[in-house]
């Protein structure tokens, strides 16, 4: 890890936070994202605190307003000589009001745009970054929470409920992973997707009223071992269960849905 740099969306809480605690000792430079300031800057306190020699740098976005998306993704371009690995964590779970419909700052449903739309655009907007750093890693997670998406409905303006929204933008995010997958075969870009781990203890499963049962640590393995385990160094557009290499939901193999996905995805983000 000692020349690598990693960055990390969500880092502030959650998974993102345990995984900021994680990289921080294999050294490199560890790069932090957070919609909140101050937050941010104490976990990047407490990654800096275990890994004195390492360089953490932040930066500060809002995944629900694209543009603040694509001004973070320029900052970074701008900043930084290469980019190892994005891990694109940061999530708009269930929500503590499951029946009130959310929308993103330019009136998309919310958890489809903090869960599909950003990382998305995120990913594209480095892919200069990340080819030219070569071979480089992207890490999308998902969840094993995965429901079909209605495209008369993508935005569900009908029947909305926060963990059916969550469900559909996991698998949007799944689909797009293979799709960029296969756009990067030959770029030493791999692209791949998880489900780190079942019902985490994080504020988002608590805030949907659900009981955790396993700890972040349990997120944390499988995702760092995507990042890092050099036997995965050409695997690419495959999706994990943990450390399992399993079918997602039935409809990410459907190239028609997948087309018609991308369509939609790249005529929302201009």
């Amino acid at each position: 890890m000692t020349h690598r740099t990693t960055l990390i969306t969500g880092a502030t809480q959650g998974m993102g936070r345990a995984l900021a605690l994680d990289l921080a000792p294999r050294g490199g430079t560890v790069l932090l994202h957070g919609r909140d300031r101050t937050r941010l800057e104490v976990v990047a306190a407490e990654a800096q605190a275990i890994a004195p020699d390492i360089t953490i740098r932040t930066y500060v976005a809002d995944l629900s307003d694209l543009d603040q998306v694509h001004a973070m993704a320029e900052r970074i371009r701008t900043a930084e000589p290469h980019l190892d690995g994005l891990i694109n964590n940061a999530v708009a779970g269930g929500g503590a009001e499951p029946l009130k419909r959310e929308l993103s700052r330019q009136g998309h449903e919310l958890r489809f745009a903090v869960n599909h739309l950003a990382p998305y655009a995120l990913t594209r907007d480095l892919l200069p970054l990340l080819t030219a750093s070569a071979p480089a890693r992207v890490i999308n997670v998902a969840s094993i929470g995965q429901e079909a998406i209605d495209f008369d409905n993508v935005m569900l303006e009908r029947d909305y409920e926060g963990l059916r929204a969550y469900c559909r933008s996991k698998l949007a995010m799944i689909m797009a992973t293979f799709e960029l997958a296969a756009e990067l075969q030959d770029t030493e870009v791999t692209v791949n997707t998880l489900h780190p781990a079942h019902l985490m203890d994080t504020n988002g499963v608590r805030a949907y009223g659900l009981t955790p049962v396993t700890s972040t640590d349990e997120g944390v393995r499988p995702t760092v071992r995507l990042l890092l385990d050099p036997e995965l160094a050409t695997t690419t557009g495959r999706y994990f269960d943990q450390f399992t290499d399993v079918r997602a939901h039935e409809q990410a193999y459907d190239a028609e849905a997948r087309e018609r996905l991308m369509s939609l995805t790249h005529s929302l983000l201009g």
